[in-house]
């Protein structure tokens, strides 16, 4: 058994596994990020057309608020004719009820064509800004998408490649010590080395005694962190 490949051979294996983990992880974020930008771009896009619809809508109200206009001042100049040719009281009260009538509705009619014309410009000035977005995002999102999309038809390709590449590697280790890894990586995750730091354990800390290091230092055997069962690896960095 040659310690010094085999720990070689499972830190290849570790880093494989990492990949393949982040290859795992990203078929559920990719989708997500997609979607977002996805969502971005078609909730900018039914905004301007809310706007645009909002629009039109202004527009014909403006339309029908000028004729009714028309007529109440068609009506005003008929009744104002009339009060010429009055006989009685009471033609001459019922005219002034009607042109007083017709000036009030010919106020109101003026103030709802204000607002409309004000509004209509503010819907203008919306859409142009909307516009202005929805062709940044659509820009911004569409080469983001191309990019995420080509990454995520590539994932099943890549996986097959690393679930290849750790067979090759599985079949040149020990396996009692493939076994041991193994076990550390179904209870601890992908992170199954660990690099002593401080004289402790580089993931749960726990301290290992100075009889141990020197073992490991060595090379000539594996141990384990007899906290978290991980194995533990000398490196430059362990006397950091």
């Amino acid at each position: 058994m040659d310690i010094e490949k085999d720990m070689e051979m499972l830190q290849k294996l570790q880093n494989i596994d990492y990949d393949l983990g982040e290859l795992e992880r990203s078929k559920d974020y990719l989708p997500e990020m997609i979607n977002n930008l996805e969502r971005e771009i078609e909730e900018t896009r039914n905004a301007f057309q809310a706007s645009e619809q909002d629009l039109e809508e202004q527009t014909l109200l403006h339309g029908k608020l000028e004729l009714e206009l028309a007529t109440l001042n068609q009506e005003l100049t008929k009744f104002q004719k009339q009060m010429r040719d009055i006989k009685t009281n009471k033609e001459y009260d019922a005219l002034t009820t009607e042109i007083a009538n017709r000036k009030i509705k010919i106020s109101a009619t003026k103030e709802d064509i204000l607002k409309t014309l004000s509004r209509i410009d503010e819907l203008k000035e919306q859409i142009k800004q909307y516009q202005e977005k929805l062709e940044e995002v659509k820009k911004n999102n569409s080469a983001q998408l191309v990019g995420l999309r080509q990454q995520l038809s590539s994932i099943e390709d890549k996986v097959k490649i690393k679930v290849g590449d750790r067979k090759n590697i599985t079949v040149r280790i020990d396996k009692k010590l493939l076994a041991t890894y193994e076990r550390v990586k179904k209870g601890r995750g992908n992170t199954v080395m660990v690099t002593i730091r401080k004289r402790a354990c580089g993931a749960c800390h726990k301290s290992v005694p100075p009889q141990i290091i020197q073992e490991i230092r060595k090379g000539e055997k594996v141990f384990t962190c007899d906290n978290c069962g991980r194995i533990l690896i000398w490196t430059e960095d362990s006397d950091k």
